[in-house]
């Protein structure tokens, strides 16, 4: 397989990757870069004492406004709740009742989406769905019970207000004792912000899908080829990816040339820090509250035991490293022994960048930062799913790299079905045998030599929320063509989509065929998404399902909560681009 070292990008503003120490928003409103300002616990730092950070309680005020920040030494305006990017972590008890009045102080509707929390659909904040937003100079009130507990997080449903900054935390304390007890708890959100307006990048875009894409294939990359494999296999590896007008380097769409990686609303300089005693048991609540970025997760020197995915806690996982996609969350345990700090590193998918935080026994302490990974090339695997070996193991197709091949046997791929309105100028590629193993922990995390979470590790724990059989099975298809940067589901952009219709009360399956080369977070509204294996066994309970390169999964329903949902690609400019739907429980 190919890669190559993330310097041979063009990174002449390297300062994105770094960013500035000040970070944060800036003329006092600021954002708190010690670990009080993102402790949670009980037994953490804050317990006792009031931080404007973290609000607890059932009555809530959310002012949304424009807040000067500074992340790369360049003054710019963000979208902020409550003056802090991100916003307040809301702390809530399972059982109440909470209400949140939102005033909107911008000169543009806003909106407000409690990310994965189960309530009536008028609440649940998407305008032209569920209400029609929130008005300049208006307040909406939102009151919903809260029946779940866990970490979940809350955003904008506006344009692209969620880009620029318009996100925040959301703990949710359980109404009987925790299943694990800490000494100390800390939120740990990833984001990343750009200092160019969204609307400029999704133009350009529109204009030039692989206009931040630095890891395109060069000359020097082809003679290398012709040394590793001969001049014939180089070059029909080359005739075929131009062929099919893609690239093996479509890991992101947007990457480190404009975006800073932010972990609580710090740069890479800035170095949040959470403490701990040595021998002290930490839980960290990862949320991905990006626009645009798969992180790589790992803490040089920890093992992380996962606990929890998307709020539901599952049979403890330990791992040296997890991938968390676009809207995500992964709770995990660390039990530091030293007197000594460790790195919290989370790389981009495409290696153009890292948010990085520390864990130290003392403020001002700081570890190694580990060198990011090299940048692995999209392989067979992840162009065309499952595709039948021929006898020398080569495959079909030659010249391309089989990363992967040999774990996933034909038995694990069902021929895909495709719909009419898939064949058309929206669509630039089909996958005829998608692979369902769910085993992958996918491009650059392959064979890393360490332990790295898979879907197929995660286990919820108490089963299913509904015993039934699904009584039927709704097949949409992940489409896209890259060139002219147009996403959506069947080829069939929102805008022109009719809505989905569940059965208020029925168990169904859905099935997702992404026939992209890029990985989509899908995230239903309102219900739960049960993830099942290739055999159809229930495995975890999510409301943001990864959907990877040519992959087939299926996750079941039960269609419990009447009224009107957006079910939608939490890649933001893949949904403003049309990868979204309406589903209509009746």
């Amino acid at each position: 397989m190919n890669s190559f070292s993330p310097s041979a990008i063009d990174l002449s503003r390297r300062r994105f990757v770094q960013g500035v120490t000040l970070g944060g928003a800036v003329a006092g409103l600021g954002l708190l870069r010690s670990a009080d300002a993102w402790s949670v616990g009980r037994n953490a730092p804050i317990a006792g004492s009031f931080h404007p950070h973290v609000l607890s309680g059932t009555e809530f005020a959310l002012d949304i406004a424009p807040t000067p920040v500074n992340y790369t030494g360049v003054a710019r305006l963000a979208t902020a709740i409550n003056g802090t990017v991100p916003g307040p972590i809301l702390r809530w008890k399972e059982g109440s009742t909470i209400s949140l009045r939102v005033s909107n102080r911008l000169h543009v509707p806003t909106s407000i989406h409690w990310h994965g929390i189960l309530l009536p659909f008028r609440m649940d904040g998407v305008p032209g769905i569920s209400y029609d937003g929130i008005a300049p100079g208006e307040t909406f009130a939102y009151r919903f019970p809260v029946r779940q507990s866990g970490t979940y997080w809350y955003h904008s449903h506006s344009g692209f207000q969620e880009q620029v900054g318009m996100y925040g935390p959301i703990v949710i304390e359980p109404a009987g004792p925790e299943r694990y007890r800490v000494d100390r708890d800390y939120v740990v959100m990833l984001s990343d912000w750009s200092d160019d307006d969204p609307n400029h990048i999704f133009a350009t875009l529109k204009r030039q899908s692989d206009y931040y894409n630095f890891a395109e294939p060069t000359v020097p990359e082809f003679f290398h080829d012709v040394r590793e494999m001969g001049l014939q296999r180089a070059l029909a590896r080359r005739r075929m990816w131009n062929r099919m007008r893609m690239s093996p380097g479509d890991l992101s769409d947007v990457g480190g040339y404009t975006y800073t990686y932010l972990m609580n609303g710090n740069a890479p300089a800035g170095n949040w820090t959470g403490l701990f005693r040595p021998g002290e048991k930490v839980r960290l609540r990862f949320i991905n509250g990006s626009a645009m970025t798969y992180f790589d997760v790992r803490i040089p020197g920890l093992t992380m035991t996962v606990v929890a995915a998307d709020g539901q806690d599952i049979a403890p996982v330990p791992v040296d490293e997890f991938r968390i996609g676009v809207a995500e969350v992964y709770d995990v345990l660390v039990e530091p022994q030293e007197d000594r700090a460790y790195t919290v590193f989370a790389q981009s998918i495409d290696r153009s960048g890292y948010a990085r935080g520390t864990l130290a026994p003392r403020e001002g302490m700081q570890a190694e930062l580990p060198a990011m990974d090299p940048r692995q090339r999209l392989t067979m695997v992840d162009m065309m799913g499952a595709m039948p070996m021929d006898r020398g193991g080569q495959g079909a197709m030659p010249g391309m790299d089989h990363g992967g091949m040999s774990a996933m046997p034909m038995e694990s791929a069902v021929k895909a079905r495709h719909a009419r309105s898939e064949y058309g100028p929206g669509v630039d590629m089909r996958v005829e045998l998608p692979r369902s193993n769910l085993d992958d922990p996918g491009v650059g995390l392959r064979d890393n030599g360490r332990r790295v979470l898979t879907y197929a590790d995660l286990h919820t724990l108490g089963g299913p929320i509904d015993a039934r059989e699904p009584s039927r099975q709704i097949e949409l298809h992940l489409t896209g063509n890259m060139a002219r940067y147009m996403w959506s589901f069947d080829g069939v952009e929102f805008a022109d989509a009719k809505p989905l219709h569940f059965k208020q009360g029925e168990r169904l399956r859905i099935v997702l065929v992404n026939d992209t080369m890029m990985n989509h977070p899908i995230h239903l509204h309102g219900m739960w998404s049960e993830l099942e294996n290739p055999q159809g066994d229930f495995l975890v309970r999510k409301h943001t399902v990864t959907v990877q390169p040519a992959q087939r999964v299926s996750y079941a329903v039960s269609a419990d909560a009447p009224g009107r949902w957006a079910y939608h690609c939490h890649m933001l400019y893949h949904m403003q681009a049309g990868m979204m739907r309406e589903v209509v429980v009746s």
